[in-house]
Order: C-alpha cells, then sequence, then structure tokens
C-alpha cells in the first residue's frame, strides 16, 4: 500500500472516531446531558396500555349478530299445530241411498251430498226398458239411508212397537218421526214434499226429534196442522 492511501485511511479513520468529551467537562454532568433510559421506558409502557385499552373498546363495541333469530324462526316453523279431523268433513259429503225396484242394477249406492233422486236412480243403472218412475219426485234431495223404490209401491214400513196410551184411539200406527223418509212425511195430511224436507232437514240439524212437541218448531207448521199430525206420529 502507498504512503498515500495510508494517510488517507488514517484520515477517514479519524472522521469517523467520536470526539472524545473534553477533559474539563465533569463526569455528573456528561450523564445529564444524556437522556433518561427509565423515562423512555414509561412512555413507552403507557403507549402499549393505551393501544390495549383501545382495542379493549373497539372489540367490546363491535355489532353482534342477533343469536336469538334463527331458533324463534325455528320454533316459528316447528310449531306443533293441532290437526282436524277430517272424518266429519268426510262423513257429510256424501250420502248412501237404497234403489230399488225397477232399475238395472238396484242395490246400494253412494253419492255426493246434495244429490236429488234422478241421480241415484242413473248410479243404480238407470230405469229399466218400458219402466216408469210413476209419481216419484225426480228433483228431491236424498237424505242419507232412505230408500227409492222406482216403479213400484212404497216397502211397508216394519212394524213398530205399540204407541204409548196416549196414542191409542188414533187411526192406523204413528209415524215415527226420526226414521220415516220424505215419502212417507209427504203422505201425511197437509204436509206437502217441501214441508216433509223441511221436517228432515230440522232432524239432520238438531240431531233427531226429542219429542213430538218439536214438530212445531218446524217452519210452515202452526197450532193447527201440528193439531192435526200429533196422532199421526211419534218419536
Amino acid at each position: 500500500m502507498s504512503p498515500d492511501t495510508q494517510d488517507r485511511l488514517h484520515a477517514l479513520m479519524g472522521r469517523l472516531r467520536p470526539p472524545a468529551s473534553p477533559p474539563d467537562v465533569p463526569p455528573a454532568a456528561r450523564l445529564r446531558a444524556t437522556p433518561d433510559r427509565s423515562h423512555v421506558r414509561t412512555l413507552v409502557l403507557i403507549g402499549v396500555v393505551a393501544a390495549l385499552v383501545a382495542a379493549g373498546y373497539l372489540w367490546l363495541a363491535r355489532p353482534r349478530p342477533q343469536a336469538s333469530a334463527t331458533p324463534m324462526a325455528s320454533a316459528t316453523l316447528t310449531d306443533p299445530r293441532p290437526t282436524v279431523s277430517a272424518t266429519p268433513a268426510a262423513a257429510s259429503s256424501s250420502v248412501v241411498v237404497h234403489v230399488l225396484g225397477k232399475v238395472k242394477h238396484p242395490g246400494v249406492v253412494t253419492l255426493p251430498s246434495g244429490s236429488r233422486v234422478a241421480e241415484a236412480i242413473k248410479a243404480a243403472g238407470g230405469v229399466r226398458s218400458g219402466a216408469k218412475t210413476g209419481t216419484l219426485n225426480l228433483a228431491r234431495k236424498l237424505v242419507d239411508g232412505e230408500q227409492i223404490p222406482v216403479g213400484i209401491p212404497r216397502p211397508t214400513p216394519p212394524p213398530t212397537p205399540a204407541a204409548s196410551p196416549g196414542a191409542s184411539g188414533s187411526p192406523g200406527t204413528p209415524l215415527d218421526l226420526n226414521t220415516a223418509t220424505p215419502d212417507q212425511l209427504d203422505d201425511l195430511p197437509g204436509v206437502g214434499p217441501v214441508l216433509a224436507q223441511r221436517i228432515v232437514a230440522y232432524r239432520t240439524q238438531h240431531g233427531g226429534f226429542r219429542s213430538v212437541e218439536q214438530l212445531q218448531e218446524v217452519s210452515g207448521i202452526g197450532a193447527r196442522r201440528y193439531a192435526d199430525l200429533k196422532p199421526m206420529v211419534r218419536v
């Protein structure tokens, strides 16, 4: 290495070396001139605590999801509902009648509620060739459990128990208001097809007659007509 290069290196090292403290400055003054490290640590610790407090506040203030929404919705969806029995509706949606006489297929037929006599005859195959329905009311609504004689006299009703002593003097056997068909009621004096149907409708609505006196509650039966019918009917 040349002497010039060595001189340059010595000059550079001299620049990098920190200047020495003046010999006349006391050690206590030199300590006061440097920053206190304990103060710096305290400031750093305060800053860390402040940062932690701020982070905790932000975490507590964050928006939270409504946890109760899902259980309430599921409870609403799974809430049991009372099951409505379809048995009464099914029972009242059809009628069963017995078609007999001069039809192609006599027997028991089931029809929708509100059907007419003509529909019952049709369900039994229709009237035989050459036969007639006579005075049978084809437009009358069917009553569940009744008989529809086509082209033949009405069947004789089965014998009924002996009449009560109060009705022993009445002519013939009293007609049971709870089992009589509309055609049988139509045969009573002063009772036509319309009134016979009203009697059957009242019987169906109230679950049957409990006394003959209830006949007066049927629309169209006044005191005079009731007096004529009373000895001819029973319950």
